[in-house]
């Protein structure tokens, strides 16, 4: 995951030409999914995300946005159903164009990583300025940057506090072992961080969970959520 990758990718996905679909299309698409970077589920991911969604609307009832984000979190993986590797899919991010840390999963693999020998990319700050902020960091390509990226391009209104969840959640080097500080601002460490850890709460222990109607779910109560918050018909992926 080079930064020469990641600007390739963002070529190939944020002009978002692989086609039209809903929510609901998506959700559905994705049970042909198997998450090799998430062994312990044997449940369809539509199930997962309902699962979240509703740990999430239980503990917040009045944040029904962040019900949302909880059904949406995942969708960028289906990326991995239109022909990308599950490496570029799934799993922890961090951002490129830095050193990277040690505080990664599997961190003695990026040694391989040919931006860890390149000048340009493999100090402390790389090529960014102390203290800029996650907003100006290039994140390792993943489902995380694509969902946030996407739902931004469609117009979605669920407030930047949702979708930094949806765009951090991976990011597990910084918000559960506290790398990258000298890069975040302190609203990041205050206000961003806060949210995401709340997030993955619900997100990492709802697979143990009762299998919900998700169907009447849908019907009843995301789809017309969807619709509150701007992602209720047919959107570029």
């Amino acid at each position: 995951m080079t930064v020469e990758y990641v600007e390739d990718m963002h070529d190939k996905w944020l002009p978002f030409e692989h086609g039209e679909y809903t929510v609901e299309e998506i959700i559905k698409e994705l049970d042909q999914l198997v998450d090799d970077s998430d062994p312990d589920v044997d449940i369809p991911n539509s199930v997962h995300d309902f699962q979240t969604a509703e740990r999430i609307r239980k503990l917040w009832p009045e944040h029904d946005w962040f019900h949302l984000v909880g059904l949406l979190h995942d969708l960028g993986k289906v990326m991995a159903l239109w022909g990308e590797p599950q490496w570029a899919v799934v799993g922890d991010t961090f951002p490129v164009g830095c050193k990277f840390t040690d505080k990664a999963v599997f961190a003695h693999q990026f040694s391989e990583n040919p931006d860890n020998d390149d000048k340009r990319y493999n100090t402390e700050n790389g090529i960014y300025e102390e203290q800029c902020g996650l907003d100006n960091l290039v994140m390792a390509w993943g489902h995380d940057e694509y969902m946030y990226q996407m739902l931004k391009r469609n117009g979605c209104t669920i407030p930047e506090e949702g979708l930094n969840m949806i765009r951090f959640h991976s990011f597990y080097p910084w918000h559960d072992q506290g790398a990258y500080q000298h890069l975040t601002t302190e609203y990041d460490e205050t206000v961003t961080k806060g949210w995401v850890k709340e997030f993955n709460k619900f997100d990492l222990y709802s697979k143990g969970d009762d299998v919900p109607d998700c169907a009447n779910l849908w019907e009843e109560y995301y789809k017309p959520l969807c619709e509150k918050y701007n992602v209720g018909g047919v959107l570029a992926w």
